[in-house]
């Protein structure tokens, strides 16, 4: 019952039909409501009035006695059909039914002689058009085919394939298609088996692929394959689109033929037949599209509502078919006009009357058709209207308060305002559509109000309803006014330095600046009042070069953007040229030329450079390596001597004294030279006696100098008080007592020192 207007609907509606010429023909329309109620009928769009051939039955259906596809006058019952009902709450139409005279025409298709060789594919056809779908049969010497051998597949649209022949399937075949409208036999055709199976090898051929076909959802759908080669080849069938064809409803019928049972929108699709050799990737393609078609269906029906007067009425009315069905609505039976209180949204799914009145109480229809089928649903208005309802606000006056604010002012109606509850007031661009209105809820004792967040420099109209709790009253007169003009906003400013005297400024031009507006650019030194400008520059202009700058202060940049209600807001920055001049100092403009030049020679003294530099590192790294090791040798003799017990002069004398390196004979040639090393000197700068430890690891010798030293033994005094020199070793001479050298011979010049 979705749709239905409890004051008047449908319960039977006609429904499309084909007609047997010469035989009546009934179409059914059934309405409940509030009575009285009257049924009319029209064929495409004319009222039809009753006579001796077509009249109108007690229950609202229409009679034909005798359906006529031309009569003698030239006319036709053939037609779109609709009934219509009225009562005094308004006036529905019913879908249209279409009817048709069942016919059927010559055949266009014949069945064709063939000769095919045992073993393979025979296929015959007839075609024939005609209403309803012919039903077409197949005969064999004048007798019907038996249809419980599987080799014989009779496909609907009148084709016949025999696979596998034999022998025995020679013979004569005709066709006999029937209708309620007639029978019609097609010519003859003979099938002739010759030889006997062959086991040539054949590659896969489609012989009849399947054809493009627009069907209805609920019908059935034969795509026909059928292939020849040797071996046989094996028909397989695959969307174009990947998707899988689903087992729901499919068959195969013979050898290769898919047919689909109640179909469905989502069966549409590009269908591929293959025929591919078995065990190989040899194949042969054949495809064929398919579109189901699906009539108008309502997702979403109007609904009967009840608007008290000036308010504002919606219905909804949503419909799915394929192809998408096309929405029209209709007010009392006639095609509804809209206007500016009655608007259609939504591509017509939407139908919204604003400011409704006594008038626009009525029946609305939603019809939805497409090329499978129409339907229709309906809905009733109801305009609810009260006795003492207050009259008109009345004075409403508005007046402009700035760029986004306008305040609306009004008088209480003169008439019933007891039972006011409130005021609405309706707001609405100019410009805009009706439905583009919005309201505000004013308090009963408020005769004004302030409207805020308006668009600067656009009209406005107002106008005020007074509201009880049995409705509202009618709308007072509309008043329009403008909001004033705004000021642009702030540019984006941004600074560029050119050089030492010169700033580059850009921005982004206002989006509200109007044709005639521009910019005002100002600046000044940070430590002076006076500003230098305004630069005026047009609205086009987005850049401006500021010269001949003092580069040892900061500027300040100002730029805003004006119109013809002032001046915008201003951007400032601040700029300063120092660093740009110490950059100049400190990294000079370059000689590009002698650079080039410099650049042509460098390559050798790099590679110059680069031989020096490893160079040095080597000899630093034998350097710190040598210098290390003396160094630690030093140390171990400085502190081997200094823990010898003293020994009578004599026997150092004898022995030769090792210091540093050093023979007696040696430390006198040094005194020669001014480098004699006084022994007194040095056990005042050195007074530490051995430790008890070193005691206990006992006292080295001066002979025993000449003997391999097992472990280094580092010395604990303080290195960083007193020098330590190395000399290089040379061969000394042979002693003349026999005994080995105490120790190297010393070079008398330092070889490193630390």
């Amino acid at each position: 019952d979705f749709g239905r207007s409890s004051e008047l609907a449908f319960v039977v509606e006609p429904s499309d039909d084909i007609a047997v010429q010469e035989q009546p023909l009934i179409l059914y329309c059934q309405v409940e409501g509030i009575q009285p109620i009257t049924i009319t009928w029209r064929k495409n769009g004319v009222m039809i009035v009753d006579s001796e051939n077509a009249f109108m039955l007690a229950n609202g259906s229409l009679y034909v006695s005798r359906f006529q596809r031309v009569r003698g006058d030239g006319s036709s019952d053939e037609g779109e059909y609709d009934c219509m009902a009225q009562n005094h709450y308004g006036l529905l139409v019913s879908r249209k039914a279409k009817i048709q005279a069942a016919t059927m025409s010559d055949f266009h298709i014949h069945p064709q002689n063939a000769v095919v060789e045992e073993g393979g594919v025979a296929r015959f056809q007839c075609q024939i058009h005609g209403l309803p779908e012919p039903v077409i049969l197949w005969h064999k010497n004048s007798m019907p085919v038996n249809t419980d051998n599987e080799r014989y597949t009779l496909l609907p649209k009148g084709v016949l394939q025999i696979t596998g022949l034999r022998a025995e399937d020679s013979g004569i075949f005709h066709c006999v298609a029937t209708n309620i409208a007639n029978v019609k036999f097609s010519r003859e055709a003979r099938l002739t088996v010759s030889g006997s199976h062959s086991t040539v090898y054949k590659d896969p051929m489609i012989l009849v692929g399947p054809e493009n076909l627009t069907l209805t959802v609920h019908q059935t759908a034969v795509l026909e394959c059928i292939a020849t080669g040797n071996p046989r080849p094996i028909v397989s069938w695959s969307r174009l689109d990947g998707r899988p064809i689903g087992v729901e409803g499919i068959q195969v019928l013979g050898t290769g033929n898919l047919m689909i049972s109640d179909l469905t929108v989502q069966h549409s699709g590009i269908y591929v037949c293959a025929a591919n050799k078995p065990g190989t990737r040899v194949r042969r393609t054949a495809q064929g599209s398919l579109v189901v078609q699906a009539p108008a269906e309502f997702v979403q029906h109007p609904q009967s509502i009840s608007r008290p007067v000036g308010t504002t009425a919606i219905f909804t009315c949503v419909a799915q078919g394929e192809p998408p069905p096309q929405i029209t609505w209709l007010r009392n039976g006639q095609i509804l006009e809209t206007s500016d209180h009655i608007k259609l949204k939504n591509n017509n799914s939407t139908l919204s009357i604003y400011g409704i009145n006594q008038a626009d109480e009525a029946i609305y229809q939603c019809l939805a058709e497409n090329s499978a089928g129409s339907t229709q649903a309906s809905a009733r208005l109801t305009v609810l209207w009260a006795d003492g309802l207050p009259s008109p606000p009345q004075s409403v006056r508005a007046e402009t308060v700035s760029a986004t604010t306008i305040q609306v002012s009004w008088e209480k109606p003169l008439q019933n305002t007891k039972e006011i509850i409130g005021y609405v007031l309706h707001i609405r661009k100019a410009a805009d559509p009706v439905e583009m209105e919005y309201q505000e809820a004013v308090s009963k004792s408020t005769f004004q109000q302030l409207v805020t967040d308006l668009e600067p420099s656009t009209s406005y109209s107002f106008y005020i309803k007074a509201y009880t709790s049995r409705g509202a009253s009618k709308a007072s007169e509309v008043t329009v006014v403008s909001t004033l003009g705004e000021v642009p906003a702030m540019p984006s400013l941004f600074i560029k330095v050119i050089n030492s005297t010169t700033v580059q400024a850009t921005w982004e031009p206002s989006i509200k600046l109007g044709q005639h507006e521009g910019f005002k650019l100002y600046y000044r030194k940070v430590h002076l009042s006076q500003y230098t400008g305004p630069v005026l520059l047009a609205s086009n202009i987005t850049a401006y070069n500021i010269t001949h700058l003092d580069a040892s202060v900061v500027y300040e940049v100002k730029l805003l953007a004006y119109n013809q209600h002032g001046d915008g807001n201003s951007t400032v920055r601040f700029v300063s040229l120092r660093e740009t001049v110490e950059r100049t100092v400190l990294n000079p403009p370059c000689d590009c030329m002698k650079d080039e030049q410099n650049n042509k020679t460098s390559t050798t003294g790099i590679i110059i450079g680069i031989h020096i530099g490893v160079t040095c590192i080597i000899f630093c790294i034998l350097f710190l390596m040598f210098g290390y090791r003396g160094r630690l040798l030093m140390c171990k003799n400085v502190q081997e001597q200094l823990s010898t017990p003293q020994i009578p002069r004599s026997q150092r004398s004898a022995t030769g004294l090792v210091l540093n390196g050093a023979t007696r004979r040696d430390r006198d040639d040094r005194d020669l030279n001014g480098k004699q090393l006084d022994m007194n000197e040095l056990e005042r700068l050195f007074p530490a006696s051995p430790s008890q430890e070193q005691q206990e690891k006992g006292i080295t010798s001066a002979h025993s100098l000449s003997a391999p030293h097992d472990e280094t033994q580092i010395s604990t005094l303080p290195l960083d008080e007193f020098s330590i020199i190395e000399e290089q070793p040379d061969p000394l001479p042979k002693n003349p007592h026999g005994s080995s050298p105490a120790a190297p011979a010393p070079n008398h010049g330092p070889a490193n020192e630390g």
